[in-house]
């Protein structure tokens, strides 16, 4: 018994040498960064220069009392009109997440008030880059 495991094992061994398991890459972004999701923040600026790949996250950390989250269409986006969203991400505790699942424009904004004082933010979700070749 003792010497078929040792056999399951070197063949496990052998087969994740063979084939490694590739690097977990997913980021956490605090949206925002340190002034969060709130009023007078400049979410576009924010945005700039960061790529969101699939299987990211954005995390909001917001007054649960206040504000919210909720993805619209583009359309309500550059309007700011949130009567009409397509998913509610807030849970209640004003730290929520938004997962990254697909590859494609996410539009968010603050639905109490609709984009109240600039509260609203656009990401595209991309396809990861291939990892780098073994050496």
């Amino acid at each position: 018994m003792a010497r078929s495991t040792v056999v399951i094992a070197a063949v496990v061994v052998a087969f994740l040498v063979a084939f490694p398991v590739p690097e977990v890459t997913a980021k956490k972004y605090l949206v925002g960064d340190k002034k969060f999701w709130n009023p007078d923040v400049n979410y576009a600026a924010w945005v700039q220069g960061k790529h969101f790949y699939l299987g990211d996250w954005l995390y909001f950390v917001f007054y649960r009392d206040q504000h919210n989250i909720l993805e619209v269409s583009k359309t309500d986006y550059e309007r700011c009109i949130s009567n009409h969203p397509l998913r509610n991400y807030t849970r209640g505790a004003g730290r929520d997440i938004v997962p990254l699942n697909e590859t494609r424009a996410y539009y968010l904004l603050d639905g109490r008030g609709g984009c109240f004082h600039g509260m609203k933010l656009s990401v595209t979700v991309e396809t990861p880059p291939p990892p780098p070749p073994p050496m």
